[in-house]
């Protein structure tokens, strides 16, 4: 078949408005509102074989696993026309458990499965001994109920005894009934889309042009790295803790530039921990496409196709290759911003002029559960808490945003205290937390939640003992703060901790502000 370049743009941006249509399919169905107000989902397109042919702008910290989801599932699940199946181990190419993927085949008539659609969305609660599932574990087994590659969908209909299983080991049942379903419904949306596209162009021009997406974006990856000095570029930085006692565990990172190659190795990394911040393979892959494509002068699809001209070393066994059962629930929000702020660190040697400084480097994620004796039901809000962003040599850094392997949007105060028992006494930047410098880093978020009801509070952040650096001669940013205020009186705690509040208490959490970048003139 003959190539023609404006067909591959016009597939290139068709196949990627699948996804997000399937997105918002999603957001706009979803019962919890981690799903439809902070959006953290993401929804993507496949080739009979299993690789990924376009992702949606969604959470980039899902780039790397959403393939290895469906290669897990085509390897142990035939899939028929009408089916589904879903999963969460993060040790089959999931991330963490409150993560579930579900993905479907589309059929052409041809007798085998010409692709696949899946999304990826974060339940507020699987289960586990804390709600919101996001608890400080030493155990995959503490975490939360492990979903493995099993059918959920058998010829359009919902395998209820399967359903059953997964609503009897959650808080919040019906919430998570809903968001199922929507989840199935947005993979509808995609099926439909793809066989109409199919049918316009026909299933050999469709295929076609999807491999072509494929090699185009490996040749974009290529050029982003050509782009890059060649040599060695080492990097070394410290999570805070483990929320286990384990404190200055470190990440440390050599970078080989050679033409059009990149290898990135992570084998000097601590061992795996006892706490959760152990980060899966697949994590630690999505963290380096994710910054390569943020390399990249043009957008680069995102696709199979990037990975091609990277070799990523790591050491089974370690923090950023954990092996089952190693707790890992913090390894995606946690290690994966910090796996970023290592990279960032290494190419910034290669690259000074382009590098931004770091940001906050932390998801700053808040679960809050209990009884809810307004609607006489268990509640489980999840959240994380955008921060500052690094500057960089022509601009300073934003104030108050979510970055790098998140996504997200944040829960609007009105929306939360309509769902919780909960009230928001206060919501604001936290001036002066940037790092100074020839250009200021961005500053974060205050954010109080006072409880309306006892319940139990679990917090994984970072960023609280080492700050975000500067670059240059900036300053770093100021570190976070994690606070319980009751009759008044303001206690300090860790970056990680789980604590049974009362009714009256205040949660104030201070994110981190993001590095200068430059000596202050």
């Amino acid at each position: 078949m003959d190539f023609n370049p404006v067909l591959l743009e016009v597939f290139k941006n068709r196949l990627s408005s699948i996804a997000e249509e399937m997105g918002v399919v999603l957001y706009r169905t979803a019962f919890s509102p981690n799903i439809k107000e902070r959006r953290d989902f993401s929804c993507a397109l496949f080739q009979g074989d299993g690789e990924l042919i376009a992702q949606a702008a969604h959470i980039p910290v899902h780039l790397g696993s959403m393939p290895m989801s469906v290669k897990a599932i085509l390897q142990n699940i035939k899939l028929h026309e009408g089916d589904m199946a879903f999963l969460n181990d993060p040790f089959q190419g999931g991330t963490h458990l409150p993560d579930i993927t579900i993905v479907a085949p589309v059929f052409t008539g041809n007798g085998a499965a010409d692709f696949f659609v899946a999304c990826r969305a974060h339940h507020s609660d699987v289960g586990g001994m804390a709600a919101g599932s996001m608890p400080l574990a030493t155990s995959i087994f503490q975490e939360g109920l492990i979903i493995p590659p099993v059918k959920i969908v058998r010829k359009g209909e919902i395998i209820e005894d399967v359903m059953n299983i997964v609503l009897r080991n959650v808080r919040t049942p019906e919430e998570r009934k809903g968001d199922f379903a929507s989840q199935i419904m947005a993979n509808n949306v995609g099926i439909k889309r793809l066989a109409e596209v199919t049918k316009k162009y026909g299933l050999e021009t469709v295929k076609f042009y999807s491999q072509k997406l494929i090699d185009y974006a490996e040749e974009m990856t290529r050029v982003t790295i050509r782009r890059i000095p060649d040599g060695v570029y080492e990097y070394i930085d410290y999570l805070d803790d483990d929320g286990q006692g384990t404190e200055d565990i470190p990440l440390e990172v050599k970078i080989t530039i050679f033409d059009d190659e990149m290898e990135i190795d992570f084998q000097k990394s601590s061992q795996e921990v006892a706490g959760g911040v152990n980060a899966v393979y697949a994590i630690t892959v999505s963290a380096v496409l994710y910054v390569i494509s943020a390399l990249g002068e043009e957008r680069i699809p995102k696709n199979s196709g990037c990975l091609r001209p990277l070799r990523i070393v790591t050491q089974s066994g370690s923090v950023l290759h954990a092996e089952f059962p190693a707790a890992v629930a913090a390894g995606n929000v946690e290690t994966s911003q910090r796996i970023v702020d290592v990279l960032l660190g290494a190419l910034s040697r290669a690259l000074p002029e382009i590098i931004p400084a770091a940001s906050q480097g932390t998801m700053n994620n808040v679960t809050i559960g209990g009884w809810d004796g307004f609607r006489n039901i268990h509640f489980t809000y999840y959240e994380t808490i955008g921060g500052g962003t690094g500057a960089s040599k022509e601009e300073d850094g934003a104030n108050a945003l979510h970055s790098h392997m998140t996504n997200t949007m944040n829960t609007p105060a009105e929306a939360l205290e309509f769902d919780y028992p909960l009230r928001v006494e206060s919501y604001h930047v936290r001036r002066g937390s940037g790092g100074t410098g020839n250009r200021r880093g961005g500053d974060g978020i205050v954010r109080e939640l006072r409880l309306l009801t006892d319940a139990h509070v679990n917090v994984l952040s970072e960023r609280r003992k080492y700050p975000p650096y500067g670059l240059s001669g900036g300053e770093p940013g100021s570190p976070g703060k994690n606070i319980i205020i009751r009759d008044g009186q303001e206690m300090i705690k860790p970056g990680k901790f789980s604590a049974s509040l009362l009714k009256g208490d205040i949660l104030r959490i201070e994110t981190p502000g993001g590095g200068g970048f430059g000596k202050k003139q």
